[in-house]
């Protein structure tokens, strides 16, 4: 067994807007297994100024990988552990070497026989922007929208209002994405705010590392919370009870790359499953790479629920796609 890696920087048709600020490429790397004629591809999709593993030594330890490739994957998942990004791209390119193509978890979603339904994300900008993304999303079909917010909640909720105005919580369900943009003063106003327009949930409405304060907000909201940066960073199984069983969020967030990959999501879901804690699974800015395989992952746990999973559009030079998307409908290409 051999392994080799290689960095490819995307670039985005149009910079991306949150409330960390402006995203105008994303750095990420492919890993290559091959074995015996055979080749499995997955994606180490480090995000800079967020994952776990944005350190210096990442290259060196994914070439301590491809170094390492031989030894079993017990003792590769304990070597990896402070680096999820790297151990997602070996769980894939495992993965993909062991069905071939471009298969990670063969499934009716993989035969092309049934989709997933997506969110539709809408970026950050001036209100003729969001405007214009959120007419695109309503165009298309989408049932569900979700809006990051936290740079100018005024125009934020304005549009919101403008949104429930037209279209009954039935007709569209909102879900709005913070990334940490408010203090808890702000987020307990804005949370009722939200309650009143009937969103869905509000993801991460502080900066996490905040448990008191989350709790507190999460034992009293109006408005269902959602973790996600909160669990980056959280490797130890006690940890992850702890964190649950001291915030008590009404959701959790899982994106595979800054969580520790499969595995990392499969632990995080069974544990959120037995407190009755809901979850849906998001991408974070893979190449068209790792959302084919998180894509085939998510269709394998049945949550009905719209996953996050339609960024593979934003960049100009991506992969070519095996999955296809049409209106809310995420289809794999066969």
């Amino acid at each position: 067994m051999k392994a080799e890696y290689f960095r490819h920087l995307l670039k985005f048709k149009r910079p991306g807007g949150t409330s960390r600020g402006v995203l105008n490429e994303k750095e990420t790397f492919i890993l290559e297994i091959s074995e015996n004629g055979n080749k499995g591809t997955g994606e180490c999709a480090v995000f800079r100024g967020l994952s776990f593993d944005d350190r210096p030594d990442y290259e060196q330890k994914l070439r301590w990988l491809c170094e390492n490739i031989q030894q079993n994957s017990e003792f590769l998942k304990d070597e990896l552990k402070e680096f999820p990004s790297i151990w997602f791209g070996y769980e894939q390119a495992i993965l993909n070497l062991r069905h071939g193509k471009n298969l990670y978890f063969p499934s009716e979603f993989t035969e092309g026989k049934t989709p997933i339904i997506i969110n539709g994300l809408i970026w950050m900008g001036d209100i003729s922007f969001m405007e214009e993304q959120i007419q695109d999303k309503l165009d298309k079909g989408f049932h569900c929208i979700k809006l990051k917010i936290g740079v100018n909640w005024k125009s934020e909720h304005e549009i919101l209002k403008k949104l429930r105005q037209k279209f009954s919580k039935e007709m569209l369900e909102l879900r709005v994405d913070a990334n940490g943009g408010f203090t808890k003063d702000e987020a307990k106003i804005v949370l009722q705010q939200l309650a009143e327009l009937q969103i869905h949930s509000i993801e991460q409405p502080i900066k996490s590392g905040n448990w008191n304060d989350m709790a507190e907000l999460c034992a009293e909201t109006p408005t269902p919370i959602a973790l996600d940066e909160e669990l980056i960073g959280i490797i130890e199984v006690s940890e992850k009870i702890k964190l649950l069983d001291r915030v008590k969020p009404q959701y959790i967030i899982l994106k595979p790359s800054l969580i520790g990959g499969f595995s990392g999501s499969d632990e995080w879901i069974s544990l959120a499953e037995e407190r009755n804690i809901n979850w849906w699974i998001t991408s974070a800015l893979e190449s068209n790479i790792g959302l084919n395989a998180i894509a085939q992952y998510t269709f394998t746990k049945k949550n009905p629920m719209p996953q996050g999973l339609g960024t593979g559009s934003l960049f100009v030079n991506n992969f070519e796609s095996d999955l296809a998307l049409k209106g809310e409908l995420l289809y794999f290409k066969n």
